[in-house]
């Protein structure tokens, strides 16, 4: 393995001006395929659960999803895009591009590792050049259909570390492997990644994380406001 720096992009709130979980629930409601203020009221719960590190990540899963995974695959594909254009390409700064190109053409091992799942943030990570997503993996049934539950490890709080080393370890690596480890999070849910780093980067960060990298010297980083 040649490379010898990893860096690893939370991407809610960090790459991206939003969170595009939370934002993919706003938009189910606005183009009418979930139910209005109920939902709208049940999607803000769990966002707050999961700014307080409190969220149950199956059971918003299986909630999120509810609204969306008996679409046909057209379906989809038509709203994701029209989500892509309305929502995300305003939430994707030029600064943020940057940062990823520069870590690539520095020759980098690079990864976006979000808490979203994998449906929503695979065409976002497309959009930053970034092929290696670790995402919260969908199960699907026999015939290729989202059931609601999740597949695997699910990549939040100390999910992300254990999905990072998984995906390492497929290629023959493991954290010692590499001279420099940059993680990029604005989360508080992300501290048990950050302190895998040798380079952490509190990035636009929430109170919480900001309280805890002042406290430990972490570099700061702001891509928006």
């Amino acid at each position: 393995m040649t490379t010898r720096n990893l860096t690893l992009f939370d991407l809610d709130g960090t790459l991206i001006a939003g969170d595009s979980d939370h934002s993919f629930g706003e938009f189910m409601v606005a183009i009418g395929w979930a139910d209005g203020d109920a939902w709208r009221r049940r999607n803000d719960e769990f966002y707050a659960t999961y700014v307080a590190g409190a969220l149950d990540v199956h059971a918003y899963v299986a909630f999120a999803t509810s609204v969306w995974r008996d679409r046909t695959a057209q379906e989809l594909a038509d709203i994701h895009a029209r989500f892509m254009r309305e929502i995300v390409a305003p939430m994707i700064t030029p600064q943020a591009l940057a940062l990823v190109k520069k870590h690539q053409d520095a020759g980098d091992l690079v990864a976006i590792v979000t808490a979203t799942n994998e449906f929503v943030t695979r065409p976002i990570a497309q959009a930053f050049g970034v092929p290696e997503l670790l995402a919260i993996e969908l199960e699907r049934d026999a015939h290729g259909a989202v059931t609601g539950a999740i597949k695997g490890v699910p990549t939040y709080q100390h999910g992300k570390v254990t999905r990072v080393e998984q995906w390492l370890a497929a290629q023959g690596a493991g954290w010692g492997d590499f001279d420099r480890i940059s993680v990029y999070s604005d989360s508080i849910n992300d501290l048990p990644l950050l302190e895998r780093a040798t380079d952490p980067v509190a990035t636009n960060p929430s109170a919480a994380l900001e309280a805890v990298a002042t406290e430990r010297g972490w570099r700061f980083l702001r891509l928006f406001e």
